[in-house]
């Protein structure tokens, strides 16, 4: 078995002595991992890296089998980057998050160009947090958990969606909503789409929806937790004022 992909490195783990075992998140393969023969070497550590874009052939026997990678380097995460801990904050939570939940082996195109875009843009943080927000609800929709913002879920108006029902992801009008709003979710604008519009606290509100879903969808019932580096990442975020 064989095949060469571009992809992504979001996970490196070392493996005997001199070795890695690291996962990619490619376009046409999803998810995949693979050992590295001397990934830990002075040549290789640096391509390894998480946010790394790389070219990768992958081969094994059995299609089933772990398999070995051959990397090329390709586009690595901004070097100017490397000591924004931020930026780094928003990468480390991003790579774990999809090591966690992205299917394995699965192809998914969207969410390797969402990925992609977002580590473009971690150099700007007025965009960033709110375009990973975007991502993480992309995320759920490739998990097959989609939002649906289009409409009231109790009316089905599709104008004054400022809610979302923590039950069943729907978006919920001003007037529909009134009675339940402690209970709801808030439903920052620019998550309906189109160019975002940020008001304050908009970015912490997506953040807590997107949130609560994958907990609640996509890691609970397999008895996992959001990653800690998304909570310290948005620790950072507050920190900073991004929120």
């Amino acid at each position: 078995m064989e095949w060469t992909d571009q992809g992504i490195v979001i996970r490196v783990r070392p493996h005997g002595e001199s070795s890695a075992i690291i996962e990619l998140l490619t376009p046409e393969k999803g998810r995949h991992a693979g050992l590295v023969r001397g990934g830990r070497s002075k040549r290789l550590r640096g391509v390894l890296q998480p946010g790394n874009q790389v070219r990768a052939t992958w081969r094994a026997r059995l299609e089933d089998h772990l398999g070995y990678f051959e990397i090329d380097a390709a586009d690595p995460f901004p070097a100017e980057l490397l000591d924004d801990r931020l930026a780094i904050s928003g990468l480390n939570a991003s790579c774990t998050l999809l090591s966690q939940v992205a299917p394995e082996r699965e192809a998914h195109p969207k969410l390797f160009d969402a990925f992609s875009t977002l580590i473009a843009n971690m150099d700007q943080p007025d965009i960033w947090p709110a375009l990973m927000t975007r991502f993480e609800a992309g995320l759920l929709a490739e998990l097959g958990f989609g939002l649906d913002l289009r409409r009231c879920a109790a009316t089905g108006v599709e104008e004054d969606l400022i809610y979302v029902s923590p039950k069943s992801g729907r978006a919920v009008s001003e007037a529909a909503g009134e009675p339940y709003k402690d209970k709801l979710f808030l439903l920052p604008e620019y998550m309906r789409g189109g160019a975002p519009n940020l008001k304050e606290g908009d970015v912490a509100a997506a953040f807590a929806l997107t949130g609560h879903f994958l907990e609640r969808w996509v890691l609970w019932p397999s008895d996992k937790q959001l990653p800690e580096a998304r909570a310290e990442m948005l620790e950072r975020l507050e920190k900073a004022g991004r929120l």
